[in-house]
């Protein structure tokens, strides 16, 4: 049987099969490499601090463009697995760091490092400027019809702010776990909710089960009657991450996101 199997062996490779078969399996390797970590980019924020961020660009020009912001402590590397996945979807995508964060799945905010090199603050609130400049970008480097903004944690809560603080912002908002996270760096118990009131464009928020009543309020107050809401049956997750593949619910929630996304397409 091993002088079959060699035998076998040699006349693929003779015949260039083999040769084939492994540059198809490359050029897959190479492609899920590409589609897994996107072209990685820097941009000004507001202040000047330069922004890092991760491009899955698709080549429809005019597909609708999502901005991703990640949660609490992490990085853009919130979204290696998402992003690829909303590009499937039909959506270009940029996962930026913020400078208010650490690392995650070993990937390292490099915005957060460059801050604090250069001595500047940087709380939630501090990030402000960094959700803004992404947003611009986006909107004028690629002109896109559609621009949605995507929050996890504390920036799903000031997306949800700076929306209803510029009408003109975004096209859509998805925010996976709001609240007003903000009274210990000096805002209103209500910072969120009271912006929120001018919400007019198309609404997404989830989070884990035990979380609804951080943002219910905020979601009651949105005026729009475009905004939807998921709950798990189960437990679920705090932030973007609940629709990382290794948590068995996280299926019930891309389908919800689904279903809310499919209006922008």
């Amino acid at each position: 049987m091993q002088i079959k199997n060699l035998i076998f062996l040699i006349r693929k490779i003779l015949s260039g099969v083999f040769v084939k078969v492994m540059l198809t399996r490359v050029f897959l390797l190479l492609t899920v490499v590409v589609s897994v970590y996107g072209q990685r980019i820097e941009f000004p924020s507001d202040d000047g601090l330069a922004i890092t961020a991760d491009m899955y660009l698709l080549e429809n020009s005019e597909a609708p463009f999502i901005v991703l912001f990640h949660q609490a402590g992490w990085s853009r590397g919130e979204y290696l697995e998402i992003a690829p996945k909303l590009n499937s979807l039909g959506f270009s995508c940029m996962a930026i760091d913020q400078r208010s964060g650490k690392s995650v799945n070993d990937v390292d905010n490099e915005t957060a490092i460059r801050a604090k090199k250069e001595g500047k603050p940087s709380s939630y609130t501090d990030a402000v400027p960094d959700l803004l400049a992404a947003l611009k970008y986006v909107r004028y480097k690629y002109s896109p019809k559609t621009v949605i903004g995507w929050g996890s944690s504390y920036s799903s809560a000031l997306i949800l702010k700076l929306a209803g603080d510029d009408p003109k912002l975004v096209d859509g908002i998805l925010s996976f776990a709001p609240g007003e996270y903000f009274e210990k760096l000096g805002k209103p118990s209500d910072w969120i909710t009271t912006s929120a009131r001018n919400i007019s464009v198309p609404v997404f928020i989830t989070s884990a089960r035990e979380e609804k009543p951080n943002w219910i309020n905020i979601y009651n107050s949105i005026k729009s009657d475009k905004k939807e809401m998921f709950i798990p049956e189960t437990a679920g997750n705090h932030g973007s991450r609940a629709l990382w593949e290794k948590f068995e619910d996280s299926e019930s929630y891309w389908k919800a996101v689904k279903k809310f996304l499919a209006q922008f397409k």
